[in-house]
């Protein structure tokens, strides 16, 4: 039996959606590409997958060019039931301004999840992340994936490598950027690396984050540590505070959730049973909606979308 709307939506942590990047390259503003069977959004797609996987509210970072489309096109399409604040990250500086952006709309004493707007992390993976911040312990967390399952199409992309220890903890992220599928079904990283070969099943980090309150701090020190006007990136910055979790130094702000690991960051990996799909070139769009289309045929997603507020309808 479903719980009353207010009371679901007073247990659930908000979801911090970053959709602020310019995409130049793209030709357009990547969040509104239309992915859906019926035509909707992907950025449509994925806050459906969040209400049906536990998130009840939404913290829309955008941008100045983009954040005009963004914000008519939610107004003018989702649901009225959908929670959703807009925060605007004025000079774009990365995805750790991004969400710092978001901070002063975010509890002091709450945790909080982190996505992309332009892709769609799954059901599966987004109720393993509402799950584990709405539980109990002060762990931060990654929603990983297998690298197989994160790779549309043959244009080449980047991705975190994710180094695991025996107890399930992050240790370490290595960016591998020029991943790519060749025709005979093997995984490359063109970048001048070795290995070039990457094992499928490697765990791999789509920026799907669930973090604690105290990180808003570490984030806060990482870019004013950062060269005036660079970009500074979330996977990059919490290898880095792995990196002195490993070496035993200590930093200068906030806990990473660990008692004793001040300045440091501890994150569970939650391996996630689903495909993370996403938009990175415009080839991407028409290799996202066959996706979709065949989930929909093999009843893995609802036709329809919004169909989880029913669920919490008094």
């Amino acid at each position: 039996m479903s719980k009353p709307a207010s009371e679901a939506f007073s247990r659930d942590v908000p979801l911090v959606v970053l959709a602020a990047g310019r995409a130049t390259r793209f030709g357009g503003v990547k969040p509104l590409a239309s992915v859906g069977i019926n035509g909707e959004a992907i950025l449509d797609v994925l806050a459906s997958d969040a209400l049906a996987a536990g998130f009840r509210r939404f913290v829309l970072v955008i941008g100045d060019e983009t954040g005009p489309a963004l914000r008519y096109h939610v107004a003018r399409t989702w649901p009225a039931e959908v929670r959703v604040d807009l925060a605007l990250q004025g000079n774009p500086r990365g995805t750790v301004d991004a969400v710092l952006a978001a901070a002063h709309l975010l509890d002091e004493d709450a945790p909080f999840g982190v996505v992309n707007a332009d892709d769609l992390p799954g059901e599966g993976g987004l109720a393993l992340l509402a799950g584990c911040l709405r539980g109990a312990g002060q762990e931060n967390a990654a929603v990983c994936y297998r690298l197989g399952d994160s790779l549309l199409g043959d244009a080449p992309v980047t991705r975190g490598l994710c180094q695991v220890d025996a107890e399930g903890m992050l240790v370490a992220v290595d960016e591998r950027r020029h991943v790519g599928r060749l025709a005979d079904g093997r995984i490359v990283a063109d970048d001048g690396r070795e290995p070039k070969e990457l094992d499928p099943a490697q765990l791999v980090s789509m920026n799907v984050w669930g973090f604690r309150p105290e990180v808003i701090g570490l984030l806060r020190s990482a870019l004013a540590a950062a060269d005036g006007g660079a970009e500074v990136l979330l996977p990059e910055v919490v290898d880095g505070l792995l990196a002195q979790r490993r070496a035993g130094t200590v930093g200068t702000a906030g806990t990473g959730g660990t008692a004793g690991t001040t300045g440091t960051m501890a994150v569970r990996v939650l391996p996630s049973p689903d495909r993370c799909i996403g938009v990175t070139h415009p080839v991407d769009v028409a290799l996202v909606q066959a996706e979709l289309s065949r989930q929909v045929g093999r009843g893995d997603r609802p036709a329809q979308l919004w169909t989880a507020l029913t669920a919490t309808s008094p």
